[in-house]
């Protein structure tokens, strides 16, 4: 199983969150991952911590001000990106350019998106993975897995259809061991989610909870 903690712009100490998935992931078959805040990617990835970006852009070198350079990136430690998260939305051509780029630096890929039909369109661009997300639900608490079960099912479905390589993870609401079982028993393959372990006062614990039914 695949837990990819996002740390967003959250106040937490990247260091710290880092460690503490980096211990975590050694106690257990899950492959836990980081993705911090660019300026942060070097000192989390020094860690040891597997490290991914939390967007890059569909460009290459050159008049880029204010982008992010998958290049750049994978120099400073990270071994992939999300792209797409419903609070960094993209064109699906740029969509496109993003994978392409993330390809380019050897990175591996997490594609967001909101519904099956998404999921879909975001498939057949050759990502190493797609996560459904229903933006609705991202920082409640309220995992999709129980809102509306039917959505991680048919994002399955509708990746299958297209590229059955690709992989399916479930966002939104993830907060407890239950959520990530429940995220597998649909058909995910992993899971991605933020508050519950960087708000928590104690990301270790907030980790093991997480892996523990695993």
């Amino acid at each position: 199983m695949f837990v990819l903690v996002n740390l967003k712009t959250y106040p937490c100490d990247p260091v710290a969150v880092a460690e503490a998935v980096r211990d975590v992931d050694e106690t257990t078959d899950a492959r836990l991952v980081v993705a911090p805040q660019a300026s942060h990617l070097e000192r989390v990835a020094e860690t040891g911590a597997e490290t991914w970006a939390q967007h890059v852009g569909p460009i290459e070198h050159g008049s880029n001000t204010g982008q992010t350079l998958a290049e750049t990136v994978a120099e400073a430690g990270a071994d992939g990106t999300l792209i797409n998260h419903s609070e960094r939305r993209l064109k699906l051509a740029d969509i496109d350019g993003a994978v392409r780029a993330a390809d380019r630096a050897d990175l591996e890929t997490v594609v967001c998106a909101n519904n099956p039909a998404q999921i879909g369109a975001a498939a057949a661009l050759g990502p190493d993975a797609v996560a459904v997300e229903p933006p609705e639900l991202i920082g409640t608490g309220t995992p999709v897995s129980q809102a509306d079960p039917d959505i991680v099912e048919d994002a399955v479905t509708a990746a299958e259809r297209v590229d059955s390589d690709v992989s399916v993870l479930c966002g939104a609401g993830i907060s407890s061991g239950d959520d990530v079982v429940a995220a597998g028993d649909l058909g995910a393959e992993g899971v991605l989610l933020a508050s519950g372990v960087a708000k928590a006062d104690d990301p270790t614990a907030a980790l093991e909870d997480l892996v523990a039914p695993l």
